[in-house]
């Protein structure tokens, strides 16, 4: 594991533990030292690094979850895949087109597995949803919606995570300076709040904007949008030609977490709303709305409650021993890289 965050505490780190049958801790990496001994402690680990190429370096890995930050994330999953490892990279998979079109060649070269990690796509009442579009018929409208608190709001109240304090300054400053250069060569040289909003696209757009591409396809162009807040809220219209699709997303100081997707048809609609996912087992669900003669009827299913990410990770074992192809590819990453660049495009026009 390559990363040892607030994702890889909450999240991961719990559900291996909890897979012992699927997955066996046998390395760790952090750039902090001090959070290394912390994690590598609790979970018993032995082989602990502050540099993930030294880490893959050292051999003896199937597979790499790469968790650490964004910038980076190229970086770690080349350097596994030339290694031979399977690998599953956090979402963004990457910043910029360069960045995925080398981990695609990386990939082809090695014959490894990469699976981009979009939890929400796995959650049961996301893939039922998926199966049941049909049942809508025509689709008129659609709407994607993410506000949600600061992830921080929820977990302080709900979980216990150590936020280092030593990681080195000059460490900090290389990040940001790489992260300006990645958005710079995503999308030209563009002004400070659509960098910021190019990066909120990347974190909680692209869970949305993935999730919308595989229940409905992807757009035909971005019609119009609009951003406020330096980049912090974000309304985009997606044209797919003979109906529209809205898209709202923000993040504000409240203790809630509103993220659905819902799709009308003619006589029917369809709505999955997801819950946090940093409360492990809230369950997602599918609520479907229709009109049968004279009656209308409303249903909400829970197809289960294990939590997407336990989902996930099932099933990125499941791809590597089986020799299968995941959904969440690169290749799916490279369509959402491109319609956040449409979306940029269009706050350039408004």
């Amino acid at each position: 594991m390559i990363g040892l965050g607030e994702v890889a505490q909450v999240i991961h780190l719990p559900i291996i533990e909890s897979l012992p049958d699927r997955y066996e801790l046998a390395a760790v990496c952090d750039i902090s030292p001090g959070l290394l001994k912390s994690v590598g402690d609790r979970y018993r680990v032995e082989r602990r690094f502050t540099d993930a190429a030294e880490m893959i370096a050292a051999g003896g890995l199937d597979c790499v979850f790469v968790l650490n930050s964004d910038e980076y994330h190229a970086e770690c999953t080349i350097a596994a895949l030339d290694a031979g490892i399977d690998v599953l990279v956090e979402k963004p998979m990457c910043l910029s087109p360069r960045e995925a079109q080398e981990i695609i060649a990386a990939r082809d070269r090695s014959g490894r597995t990469v699976m981009v990690a979009y939890m929400r796509r796995f959650a049961p009442a996301f893939t039922e949803a998926v199966a049941r579009l049909p049942e809508l018929g025509e689709i008129r409208y659609a709407r994607v919606r993410d506000i949600i608190g600061e992830n921080r709001l929820i977990v302080d109240q709900t979980s216990y995570v150590e936020r280092p304090d030593d990681i080195p300054q000059a460490a900090a400053e290389e990040k940001w300076a790489r992260r300006s250069a990645l958005v710079k060569e995503a999308l030209g040289d563009v002004p400070e709040e659509l960098e910021w909003t190019y990066g909120l696209l990347c974190g909680l757009g692209s869970h949305d904007l993935s999730a919308m591409r595989e229940l409905i396809g992807r757009p035909q162009r971005v019609s119009a949008a609009k951003m406020w807040r330096r980049g912090g809220y974000l309304v985009a219209l997606l044209d797919y030609g003979d109906f529209v699709v809205t898209y709202e997303t923000g993040v504000d100081e409240q203790l809630r977490f509103d993220a659905h997707i819902e799709v009308f048809g003619e006589s029917g609609s369809m709505k999955v709303q997801y819950d946090t996912p940093y409360v492990r087992h809230l369950p997602t669900t599918l609520e479907i709305e229709r009109t049968v003669g004279d009656s209308y009827e409303r249903s909400v299913i829970r197809p289960h409650l294990k939590d997407p990410y336990t989902h996930e990770l099932e099933y990125f074992h499941d791809v590597v021993t089986s020799g299968g192809t995941p959904k969440t590819s690169p290749e799916d990453y490279v369509e959402d890289m491109e319609l956040f660049i449409e979306i940029i495009r269009a706050l350039e026009r408004a």
